[in-house]
């Protein structure tokens, strides 16, 4: 058994790094991925012709592909749209919003929005996660059946990056994140702050891992523009961060997480 993924984050259309998303389309549809992942911020301020480039874009990958938002796509301008239907462009374009779904032979992949319009604090950039929508998540793991690789996608990275250049602070994220580790979820997949990582959770056996992408747009913090590659066969889950070096990409971190047995 062998599951390939790339994992994708944060392109920000209006602002991207037109040729490293260029190459990385190639590579996408050059590389025989299950799945090709988005963990949301495809656009910059969720203006409608930044939606109409990321579903032109999204159209040109071959793979199957599953994508949940990020806070940027939610209108930064439109304030009414914002407070009332701020994923209302977004899943126009894309697609829905709410939660997402993927089963394949040998993955179960469930997306999540972590992202809100409008929040009861200053910053609204931050994240958010239910019990409803962990509990819903859960559910669905359970009815997929226990030999399949289990991975949620969302923006936010729900417990917070060591040393990493911005925070995600998201209210209910501690909580999910050991619910997940419980349901023997095998990986959480995020972007947002614009760097990879990995990490266990400290929660249950330890192997349920944090996974962060970098970005594709020319919004970098400290970190080159990139994306990961995840391979996860019987043993391990191995993760390549690929950094866009100006005319290719090249590995730039990579790591090898040991699977709880089966």
């Amino acid at each position: 058994m062998t599951v390939r993924l790339a994992h994708l984050s944060d392109i920000h259309f209006g602002g991207e790094n037109a040729p490293a998303v260029a190459a990385a389309t190639q590579m996408l549809n050059a590389g025989a991925f299950d799945l090709v992942v988005v963990t949301g911020d495809l656009t910059r301020y969720a203006e409608v012709r930044e939606f109409e480039a990321a579903a032109a874009w999204l159209s040109q990958i071959e793979a199957p592909k599953l994508v949940t938002p990020g806070n940027h796509d939610a209108p930064y301008l439109a304030w009414a749209e914002r407070l009332f239907a701020p994923f209302r462009r977004y899943e126009r374009s894309i697609g829905p919003a709410a939660a997402q779904a993927c089963l394949g032979a040998e993955f179960a992949l469930r997306g999540l929005n972590t992202a809100r319009g409008a929040q009861p604090r200053l910053n609204w950039s931050k994240g958010q996660i239910s019990r409803r929508q962990v509990r819903a998540a859960v559910d669905w793991f359970d009815r997929s059946g226990p030999q399949r690789v289990r991975i949620v996608a969302c923006h936010h990275p729900l417990t917070e990056m060591i040393g990493g250049p911005m925070t995600g602070r998201v209210w209910g994220g501690e909580a999910a994140a050991r619910d997940f580790a419980t349901a023997g979820v095998d990986l959480v997949l995020s972007g947002h702050i614009h760097a990879p990582f990995t990490w266990p959770y400290p929660y249950g056996d330890r192997k349920t891992y944090a996974v962060g992408a970098s970005t594709l747009s020319v919004r970098q913090r400290g970190v080159p523009a990139g994306f990961n590659v995840i391979e996860v066969d019987e043993g391990a889950m191995r993760i390549a961060a690929l950094a866009w070096t100006g005319s290719h990409y090249e590995p730039y971190r990579t790591w090898s997480l040991d699977r709880r047995p089966g």
